[in-house]
């Protein structure tokens, strides 16, 4: 995805999670400067058109390589290759990291133990395209309490969880008039847990709970991590 190729804090994620990959002896590709947007912020913005062109351009190479299963770290890129592509002609196993690493842990092909994590009081976002328009809850709160961490659920989650602020391309344009930022409010919902990490699983979120930490001044007690930061680094890689 754009963000895990081309933003600094994302690419971190993007590296933990290739690490895991490795670490299970998983035979996986990118396709590298082949890789466009896959037309997310373009159709939330309204822009059909665009979108179609991005999507077609997609489609055409992951066809030419025969692609059958995707994996990515992006909920936006999960959801729309998975629901927006099948009807351009683009038909995948699409899966987020999160429920790639859950079946890699089922299968013994990678183990976690608690390490730097054990006993950390963990409160989880869920990101709008992975939970509620894909129904995807479980898999990143198993990751975690397999880190036998303290899983401390925020008042709005799961089918009730709140937008991080970024979700239909709110994250490339100006905010609009309002109280408050979205991301402001969700953040404060997150510190009511009273975290030591606040775990994410899509990088605009974190971007935006990252921004929503720093607006409280917190960002020297609590930490805005990707799940599959937090394993990578409980298994010292």
């Amino acid at each position: 995805g754009c963000a895990g190729s081309f933003d600094d804090r994302a690419k971190k994620i993007t590296k933990a999670f290739v690490k895991l990959l490795n670490k299970a002896n998983i035979d996986f590709a990118v396709l590298g400067a082949e890789e466009s947007c896959t037309g997310d912020p373009a159709k939330r913005a309204g822009n059909e058109f665009l979108f179609q062109m991005q999507a077609v351009t997609n489609i055409e190479v992951l066809n030419a390589y025969e692609i059958k299963k995707i994996v990515t770290t992006c909920p936006h890129c999960f959801n729309t290759l998975k629901n927006e592509y099948p009807s351009l002609g683009g038909t995948y196993d699409v899966v987020h990291h999160t429920q790639f690493l859950k079946g890699l842990l089922q299968d013994s092909r990678l183990t976690v133990e608690g390490g730097n994590f054990k006993g950390k009081r963990i409160t989880f976002h869920d990101p709008c395209y992975l939970g509620r328009a894909n129904n995807v809850y479980e898999a990143p709160r198993e990751l975690i309490k397999k880190l036998d961490a303290e899983l401390v659920e925020m008042k709005s989650c799961k089918s009730r969880g709140l937008c991080c602020g970024a979700g239909g391309a709110q994250m490339f344009k100006d905010a609009e008039p309002g109280d408050k930022e979205v991301n402001i409010e969700r953040t404060e919902q997150a510190l009511e847990t009273q975290p030591e990490i606040i775990a994410a699983g899509c990088p605009f979120c974190n971007t935006m709970m990252t921004d929503g930490v720093k607006n409280k001044e917190k960002e020297g007690e609590i930490k805005v991590m990707d799940v599959a930061e937090l394993i990578a680094n409980a298994q010292d890689l």
